[in-house]
C-alpha cells in the first residue's frame, strides 16, 4: 500500500480473493456525507458511520446495540485499584498499511482523542492517565472509580501512531478553525474495509480488507462499498427504486409505502436512539438577530416555556413525519439510563397560555429572531423547522428560517455563533451523563462543547462531574434525576421528538436496523 502526501490512500487489493462465496458490491446512499476522515475531529453520526467501516474502537456495539469485543478482547476494573480499567488487546491485528496494532497505538489514540481540537474529549473527562502495561495490555486510570467508562469507548477509534505522526497529524483536525489535515483526507485503520477513493459529497469507495482479523467472526460478504450522498429525498428514493443503489439509510416518510410495496425491495424499521430539539442562547445579554434592543428574550424562562407549549408536537408527528416519530418533552431517548415516562410526557399545546407567558415576560407584542436549521442531517429537518416557524408565529414570535447543509450548520453551534438552532442528539453510551457532559455542563476546555445555550449552573456542573466516579448506582441514578429536574425546570431546550429509523434495501439483503443508525457492513449478508 502506498501513501501520498497530496492524495487519498489507495489500497492495492485488486485481484485478492474474497473469502465469502457470494461477496459482492454494496451501493449505499444516505442524505449527507461524512464531515471528515479524521476519526477524532467530529462527533457526528454519519461521520462515525463511515469511520466504523475503516477504523475500530476497543469495544464496539453490534447491530443490536450491545457492547462486544473490538480491538480489545477483554476488560476489567482491577480488584486492588478500582480506579484502573485494564484492557487486553487483540493480537495479530494489522493496520491497512501492514503495521502491527499494539498498546503503543492504543495509548497514543486515546491521548490524541483528549486533545483540545478533539470532538471526542468529553468522553474521556474522567481519565487521569493511560499507560502501556505490555505490547497487548493497557491500563486506563480514572479520577475515582468509573463503572460506566466502557460505555464511552465505542466510538473512540484507534489510529496507527507511526502513520499519524509521520504525516503531521498528531493533533485532531481543527474543524472549527477551518483546518484541513492529512488525516482528514486519508486513512489507515484496522477495519473491515480499506479506503480506495473519495470525493467528498460525491462518492466514496471502500474495498474489503483482505487481512482483516475478523474473518470467521463476521459474515464479511461485502467485497466493495460504493457510498453516494444524495441530499434530495426524491432522487435518493428514485435511485433505490431504479436499482441504482442497493441500500438507503433514510427512506423519506412520504415514500415508505411506495418503497415497501415495490417488488424486490423492503423497508426495515426501528426506533432510533436520537432526539430532535431546538436550542436557545439564554446566556447572552442581547441577541443579534432579534428586534429587541438591549435585551435577550430567551433569558426569561417564561419565554422559553411559552415557546415549548407553542410547539404542537402531535401535529408535527401527523403532518410532517407521517406518524414516524415519537413526541417527547425531554432531550433523552427512551434507550437512555435516566429516562422516565414522566419526563417524556409532552405538555399540552396551548397558544393562549403561551401568549400570556410572553405578555408576563414583557413581550405581549412578540419579537423576531433567526432560527438556524440543517437541511440534510435529520429526517425532515427543514420541514420540522418550517412547521415550528408557523407555530411560533401563532404566539407572536416571528422566526426567520435560515436552513443550510450540516457542514455549514454545525460550526454555528460549535463556534457559538447561532442564537436559536435545531440539533439532534444520539446517546452512544446509553447513559444520561453523555447528554449532560456535552449539552448541559458549562462550556470549558473539555466539557460542554455542544452547549450553545450559555447555561452555567455551578451546582449542576458539580453533579455532572460527580457521576463519573459514583460507584453506588442508586445514588448515581438519584443524581441523574436531580439534574434532569433542574434542566426541565430551567427549560434549557425545546424537545420535539425521538426519531424512527427506516432503512430501505433490496430483498436479497439481510441486515437489521441498528438503534444508533450505525450500519456496520461487516455484519451484512446476502440471501
Amino acid at each position: 500500500m502506498k501513501f501520498l502526501k497530496t492524495g487519498i490512500v489507495v489500497a492495492a487489493i485488486t485481484g485478492m480473493a474474497i473469502s465469502a462465496a457470494n461477496a459482492q458490491t454494496l451501493r449505499w446512499a444516505r442524505s449527507g456525507d461524512s464531515l471528515t476522515l479524521d476519526p477524532h475531529a467530529q462527533n457526528e453520526g454519519p461521520t462515525h458511520t463511515l469511520a466504523h467501516q475503516i477504523y475500530e474502537p476497543l469495544l464496539q456495539r453490534d447491530m443490536a446495540g450491545q457492547i462486544t469485543p473490538g480491538l480489545a478482547t477483554s476488560w476489567t476494573a482491577l480488584a486492588d485499584n478500582p480506579n484502573v480499567w485494564r484492557f487486553t488487546l487483540r493480537k495479530g491485528v494489522k493496520f491497512h498499511d501492514g503495521a502491527d496494532f499494539t498498546a503503543d497505538d492504543a495509548v497514543y489514540s486515546f491521548k490524541r482523542a483528549m486533545m483540545p481540537t478533539s470532538a471526542m474529549k468529553e468522553l474521556l473527562t474522567s481519565v487521569k492517565d493511560i499507560r502501556k502495561v505490555d505490547d497487548h495490555t493497557i491500563d486506563m486510570e480514572t479520577n475515582g472509580p468509573n463503572p460506566l467508562l466502557i460505555n464511552n469507548l465505542t466510538n473512540l477509534f484507534m489510529m496507527d501512531s507511526g502513520w499519524t505522526e509521520s504525516n503531521g497529524a498528531s493533533a485532531p483536525q481543527d474543524v472549527a478553525g477551518g483546518e484541513t489535515t492529512f488525516a482528514s483526507q486519508n486513512t489507515n485503520g484496522t477495519g473491515a474495509f480499506v479506503l480506495a477513493s473519495r470525493t467528498p459529497d460525491q462518492k466514496t469507495v471502500l474495498k474489503a480488507n483482505p487481512a482483516y482479523w475478523g474473518k470467521g467472526t463476521f459474515p464479511l460478504e461485502v467485497s466493495e462499498i460504493v457510498y453516494t450522498p444524495i441530499q434530495s429525498a426524491a432522487t435518493r428514493v428514485a435511485a433505490l427504486l431504479s436499482g441504482e443503489v442497493d441500500f438507503i439509510q433514510d427512506v423519506p416518510v412520504q415514500d415508505l409505502k411506495r418503497v415497501g410495496s415495490q417488488s424486490g425491495l423492503k423497508v426495515v424499521t426501528a426506533a432510533q436512539n436520537r432526539v430532535i430539539f431546538f436550542g436557545m442562547n439564554s446566556g447572552l445579554d442581547d441577541l443579534k438577530t432579534d428586534n429587541v434592543d438591549g435585551k435577550n428574550p430567551f433569558a426569561d424562562v417564561r419565554v422559553r416555556r411559552a415557546m415549548n407549549i407553542a410547539i404542537n408536537r402531535d401535529a408535527i408527528k401527523k403532518v410532517v413525519m407521517r406518524e414516524q416519530s415519537s413526541p417527547t418533552n425531554v432531550i433523552m431517548p427512551p434507550f437512555v439510563n435516566g429516562w422516565t415516562a414522566a419526563l417524556d410526557k409532552i405538555p399540552a399545546h396551548d397558544v393562549a397560555a403561551a401568549k400570556k407567558l410572553l405578555a408576563d415576560a414583557g413581550y405581549a407584542d412578540g419579537f423576531s429572531v433567526t432560527l438556524n436549521c440543517p437541511n440534510d442531517r435529520y429526517i425532515n429537518d427543514e420541514a420540522i423547522c418550517l412547521a415550528a416557524v408557523g407555530m411560533f408565529g401563532q404566539i407572536g414570535i416571528k422566526v426567520n428560517l435560515d436552513a443550510k447543509p450540516k457542514a455549514q450548520h454545525f460550526p454555528l453551534i460549535k463556534n457559538k455563533t447561532t442564537e436559536f438552532y435545531m440539533l439532534g442528539w444520539g446517546v452512544p453510551t446509553f447513559d444520561s451523563h453523555y447528554i449532560f457532559n456535552f449539552l448541559v455542563h458549562a462550556t470549558t476546555e473539555n466539557r460542554g462543547s455542544w452547549n450553545n445555550t450559555g447555561y452555567d449552573n455551578a451546582a449542576v456542573n458539580d453533579m455532572i462531574v460527580s457521576l463519573e466516579s459514583e460507584t453506588d448506582l442508586a445514588v448515581r441514578d438519584a443524581t441523574i434525576g436531580k439534574i434532569w429536574a433542574q434542566v426541565q425546570e430551567d427549560q434549557l431546550y425545546l424537545p420535539i421528538h425521538n426519531q424512527v429509523l427506516n432503512w430501505g434495501m433490496k430483498d436479497g439483503i439481510k441486515f437489521d436496523v441498528q438503534p444508533e443508525d450505525q450500519p456496520h457492513f461487516k455484519y451484512l449478508s446476502f440471501n
